[in-house]
């Protein structure tokens, strides 16, 4: 059974993803949202590594077929990086990171490097 967690800026105080997939087997971080249709707003992915790294968490945009906004956060919940990711690119973050959020690039607008963001179970 998949499992859901909500994303939470805990620095702004707002709700940045409703819904997003926890992804931490290899089969589901490689295949990620490629050759996918659009996610609908509100919901995300995120690839979850067993310990922090930058090219562990670096992404490939091979076979999207839309933009995604990433967010990288550590271990202790900080965002050490983002950026907005187009399709058939790679993608490595400037610091090591533990986590990866793949959303719609509109989340862009609510994240910072340096913002604290929370991890909740969302349930099924």
């Amino acid at each position: 059974m998949a499992k859901w967690v909500l994303v939470r800026n805990r620095s702004r105080g707002q709700v940045l993803v409703l819904r997003a997939r926890w992804c931490s087997s290899f089969a589901c971080k490689l295949r990620g949202l490629s050759l996918r249709r659009p996610i609908p707003p509100g919901t995300g992915l995120v690839l979850v590594e067993g310990r922090p790294g930058r090219w562990a968490t670096a992404i490939h945009m091979f076979g999207m077929l839309f933009s995604l906004g990433i967010v990288w956060i550590d271990e202790l919940g900080r965002v050490v990086d983002l950026r907005r990711a187009e399709p058939w690119r790679v993608y490595i973050p400037q610091a090591a990171a533990r986590f990866t959020l793949e959303a719609l690039p509109e989340i862009l607008e609510h994240v910072a490097v340096g913002d604290v963001l929370e991890l909740a179970d969302a349930g099924a």
